[in-house]
């Protein structure tokens, strides 16, 4: 696995992020689901697998529902150090904004009938553009897919499956996140808004 994309995209003098290392596998794989207000807010997924966290953007974070099944987009591998990573990205930055921990704990992978998998089966699955996993996570918890759709290789959709944990309910990860990363959201939201109504004449810049 390589961090050559992760490493390349930041200037690390300029942002508190992690630096891009290869990692050593604990005894229980880790996720993460990491709430990241950038441009755009969306939620990013990771999977930790040979040493880098596997990583997806989920704009409308992820459900507990079946039926929702949310878009999420494959970004560069992270290092496993940015799983415990949260603040603000400075502006001028590569992904500049907020980023806080919304979940996170350890999964395992498994195969179609459910019986946990290796490491080496598990990354096969996913070079083929599916793979199933059980979390056990503070918010997530049971049996997900990661599904390919497109030929891009970049579009993916993450599926909770029908399980104990499922819920029939809306589902909406903004529900769950904290009151900081809310807050910082509705300052972004106010300051959006405040510019768009600012239609007043102003001087040239000088």
């Amino acid at each position: 696995m390589s961090l050559r994309a992760y490493n390349s995209k930041r200037k690390f003098e300029g942002t508190p992020e992690p630096q891009g290392k290869v990692g050593q596998a604990g005894r229980d794989l880790i996720f993460v689901v990491q709430r990241h207000h950038a441009s755009n807010l969306h939620y990013d997924f990771r999977l930790e697998l040979g040493g880098t966290l596997k990583s997806w953007a989920v704009p409308k974070g992820p459900s507990m529902n079946p039926k929702d099944k949310r878009l999420a987009i494959a970004v560069e591998d992270h290092p496993v150090d940015y799983a415990t990573f949260a603040g603000d990205i400075p502006a001028g930055n590569y992904g500049a904004g907020h980023v806080d921990v919304w979940d996170h704990g350890a999964y395992e992978p498994i195969g179609e009938n459910g019986d946990v998998i290796s490491t080496t089966e598990f990354a096969k699955h996913l070079d083929e553009g599916s793979i199933k996993f059980r979390l056990n996570g503070k918010l997530l918890k049971g049996d997900f897919a990661l599904v390919h759709i497109k030929k891009d290789k970049k579009t993916w959709l993450l599926i909770k499956h029908k399980d104990e944990y499922a819920t029939a309910e809306d589902y909406d990860s903004e529900t769950y996140a904290k009151k900081s990363s809310l807050a910082y959201t509705a300052a972004r939201n106010n300051e959006r808004g405040l510019k768009k109504q600012d239609t007043g004449n102003h001087p040239p810049k000088r």
